[in-house]
């Protein structure tokens, strides 16, 4: 039992770590999108100034070159490296772009790594339950020259599910994998009730779910199927 409770707390520290890490890089992420914004509006602003400021100079030359023709070429010329200084805006704007959906793309790496972190902490919590509920039942096993070994109790071992959520898990232990809406009809409760108790369940690992046809089918897991069954038949 005390080996349950500490691998317990040492799961239970490592799930925080994860928690804090996540928000800690979600942060980070924030704070790097909004400097990122901040740069690419700077770059927008700075180039449709350099644009007005460059249209009006093509304007300036183009009414020389009409009052002057002397001037014609110097006007050419001058257009001509004004068009420079546009074409090289133009790339450094495409430039900003190109780095905004680099940065867009790390972006969604990094979400995907933080789901993949917290799929792993809700899966880490399910064989923590399982580990504790292994070691109650080995602190339950008879000591030498007792008798009887005391039961594990039904109330110790499902302890923080309702009476409903209980319910469910034992009708599907004995009747077998049913639909949500399947459940509906049984339990009584309205649809959104039944969907939200459902997602709850699996989330929580006491569930199998069948998603290649909808509605989803959901069953008991082997290892919660043989704990109700035990349970079931023990005293109260």
């Amino acid at each position: 039992m005390e080996v349950a409770l500490i691998l317990l707390f040492v799961f239970f520290a490592i799930g925080v770590g994860f928690t804090v890490e996540y928000y800690r890089r979600l942060d980070k992420v924030k704070a790097t999108c909004e400097k990122a914004k901040a740069a690419f509006d700077y770059i927008i602003l700075s180039f449709s100034r350099e644009l007005k400021r460059v249209a009006e100079g093509v304007e300036t030359v183009a009414y020389k070159a009409e009052i002057a023709s002397a001037k014609s070429n110097e006007a050419m010329s001058k257009v001509e490296a004004l068009g420079g200084k546009m074409k090289a805006l133009e790339n450094k704007v495409g430039k900003g772009l190109e780095d905004w959906n680099n940065l867009l793309a790390r972006l969604e790496d990094l979400e995907k790594q933080l789901r993949d972190v917290a799929a792993s902490h809700k899966e880490l919590a399910t064989k923590v339950y399982l580990i504790e509920e292994k070691g109650k039942q080995t602190s339950a096993l008879p000591e030498i020259g007792i008798e009887t070994a005391i039961p594990i109790r039904r109330e110790r071992a499902l302890a923080h599910l309702t009476e409903t959520e209980l319910a469910v898990l034992e009708m599907l232990a004995a009747e077998g994998p049913k639909t949500a809406p399947e459940i509906k009809e049984k339990i009584k409760l309205s649809r959104e009730h039944t969907a939200r108790l459902m997602k709850k369940l699996y989330e929580e690992g006491y569930l199998e779910r069948d998603s290649s046809k909808i509605p989803f089918k959901y069953r008991v897991k082997k290892e919660m199927e043989n704990l109700l069954k035990k349970t079931k038949t023990e005293p109260v």
